[in-house]
């Protein structure tokens, strides 16, 4: 499967014509397993990256919002709109809803309206390529508010473009490297290290050593597919699906097994803070 949620849904009906499984490492949005046996993911959804990141703002006392989203993008409306929904159920106000074009780069128009309504915190789930632009020109307006976004955020060229502006940036996230709960985890951790620390080609692509979450997650994704043909002892695209159904492996990112729609029951997210030029992890959060 792919990692973004908008090509994940296109090819939704491909994969599934053709009964090829895929499995997403980070396609968030509801709609890409939705009616779809043929597809799985191994990370978290948006309902509840949303009410998560809604949780956040709201116990930092954070209780006027703006959401910017940009339109005809699933992930980010998707997200946008899960946010603001959690949001306000928890009592907190949102104060405006702005919407912008892709390819756009000028967003001071609509944060313009942002800082005349006052928030105190800006929730923004977009690109790696827009996130930086955003958060110049929101500090160039002088809005002070707090930004945050979801897991596209964590991407180190984010920092690198956005420069000192990127202060105190938060964002939820699907996996922290410094977390040395699972043995697992921080063997990959010391592995993929190496393996980028032997490749100026591949450093340089992946902005450092640094390992973000979606590496993680293309990990685990894979593992899960080898662990499903092992299981099933066959790659037709059947036997494999079925296998996937019953699978319940421990991965980098946690234990991994999938509910009646192909999605992994995963029940935690990493909130991080950009500090001092580094995503910094602040805290993790559970549902109930």
């Amino acid at each position: 499967g792919s990692y973004g949620s908008g090509v994940s849904i296109a090819a939704g009906p491909i994969y599934e014509e053709a009964r090829i499984p895929a499995v997403a490492p980070s396609a968030t949005n509801p709609q890409v397993t939705a009616g779809n046996e043929y597809y799985f993911r191994v990370c978290f959804l948006d309902p509840f990256q949303g009410e998560v990141m809604a949780n956040y703002a709201f116990e930092d006392g954070l209780t006027k919002a703006a959401v910017i989203t940009q339109l005809g993008d699933d992930y980010s409306s998707g997200l946008g709109n899960f946010f603001l929904k959690a949001y306000q159920e928890l009592g907190g106000e949102i104060v405006s809803e702005e919407q912008f074009q892709t390819g756009d780069t000028d967003f001071k128009a609509i944060l313009a309206n942002v800082k005349n309504a006052n928030p105190d915190v800006i929730f923004a789930p977009s690109s790696v390529t827009t996130a930086p632009l955003l958060i110049k020109q929101a500090r160039e307006l002088g809005i002070e508010a707090k930004i945050m976004a979801g897991d596209t955020w964590e991407n180190q060229t984010i920092i690198d473009n956005a420069g000192a502006d990127a202060e105190g940036v938060a964002l939820s996230t699907f996996f922290d490297e410094n977390d040395t709960s699972s043995p697992l985890a921080g063997d990959f951790v010391k592995g993929f290290k190496e393996f980028l620390n032997g490749n100026s080609e591949y450093l340089t692509k992946n902005g450092g050593d640094g390992v973000a979450a979606v590496s993680a997650l293309g990990y685990d994704a894979y593992n899960v597919v080898i662990e499903a043909i092992k299981a099933a002892q066959a790659t037709d695209g059947e036997s494999v699906k079925k296998a996937l159904k019953g699978l319940n492996v421990d991965g980098v990112t946690g234990s991994i097994s999938f509910d009646e729609n192909g999605d992994a029951k995963k029940d935690m997210a990493y909130i991080k803070i950009i500090q001092d030029g580094q995503f910094k992890f602040d805290r993790t959060v559970k549902t109930q």
